[in-house]
């Protein structure tokens, strides 16, 4: 645990220094934050991290008078965030608005095929890139575009429907900040037994358990939050994230750190449509597909290629016959 009464100082100190004319508030707290966060050790904890930014935050307050609605995360490289939208004007404000608490220098929104004032609740926001589609493209392209749209070392993914505390979605930029290449939202405590779950938890288990990453449960880059470093983009290449369960596969081929570092429960408070719901509905179909051609790409390469010489059933009983 770092002394935090330096940080408090430094943010006393920062407090002095805005202006009420000044742009913005929360950009100054989150600019001088940034710069004395880089005193804080390497191999700080995230809740340590944390720790010291809320010190700060604190002193910033006393000596200005207001209170910035910031996250005090401390980042060491360029983050940005992707959010992909169709139909979410009553939610996609709300998102925004979270993820400006965080320290981003890129926000990407990626509308499409939206018919409602979706397009509106952007434009509201300042310094949003707009990416917009007027036909149904799909979250999976969308945030392969968003991908594109930025040159961020840090990528966080969220969907416009669902409005995560920025607190929540911290997490996930601090450990690709950290060295991380993909981080994972760790939905395991949420899920039944292996028994009980649905086709959907089963066959994402199954994926990473054959790539030899059964420590990652039914943890997938089909659900969000998640966060990818820009290593791990460049390595499986942006057009890959259209199936991520494919993208997943290449990271974890490659040798790349997956990891499931926190959890934010979106199975509650996921939006339910005609199209998520129900067994066998086409949600689950599409997300089934997606694995079963990472399954078959990574069974397709040279060193995991099935063998073309296996025996033929009444082989199998004749030897076995014999015995």
């Amino acid at each position: 645990m770092p002394d935090l009464r330096p940080f408090w100082r430094a943010g006393q100190l920062a407090g002095n220094q805005f202006r009420e004319d000044a742009d913005n508030l929360n950009k100054h707290a989150s600019d001088t934050w940034q710069v004395h966060a880089a005193n804080l050790p390497e191999q700080i904890s995230y809740e340590s991290a944390l720790q010291a930014g809320r010190a700060f935050v604190q002193g910033y307050a006393k000596s200005s008078g207001y209170l910035p609605e910031i996250v005090p995360l401390p980042l060491r490289h360029v983050a940005a965030a992707v959010v992909c939208a169709c139909n979410e004007e009553s939610t996609l404000g709300q998102v925004l608005v979270q993820l400006g608490r965080l320290p981003l220098r890129d926000i990407v929104v990626v509308l499409n095929g939206t018919t409602d004032n979706s397009l509106e609740r952007v434009l509201e926001q300042p310094g949003i890139t707009l990416v917009y589609e007027p036909e149904r493209a799909g979250h999976d392209v969308g945030r392969a575009l968003g991908a594109k749209m930025t040159d961020a070392e840090s990528v966080l993914f969220v969907d416009g429907d669902m409005v995560i505390p920025a607190e929540q979605l911290a997490p996930f930029l601090f450990a690709i900040d950290r060295g991380q290449d993909v981080a994972l939202n760790d939905l395991t405590s949420l899920l039944p037994p292996f028994a009980k779950q649905d086709e959907v938890s089963r066959i994402k288990a199954y994926l990473n358990h054959t790539l030899g990453r059964r420590d990652l449960g039914s943890n997938s880059m089909t659900a969000v939050p998640h966060a990818l470093s820009r290593r791990m983009i460049q390595a499986v290449k942006p057009a890959s994230l259209v199936v991520p369960p494919k993208a997943q596969m290449l990271a974890i081929k490659q040798g790349l750190k997956v990891s499931a570092p926190c959890q934010v429960d979106v199975i509650r408070s996921n939006r339910l449509r005609a199209g998520n719901t129900g067994s066998g509905n086409d949600v689950a179909r599409l997300i089934l597909g997606d694995h079963l051609e990472a399954l078959a790409s990574w069974m397709g390469t040279s060193e995991h290629a099935l063998r073309t010489n296996l025996p033929s059933r009444a082989e199998v009983a004749y030897r076995r016959n014999v015995r």
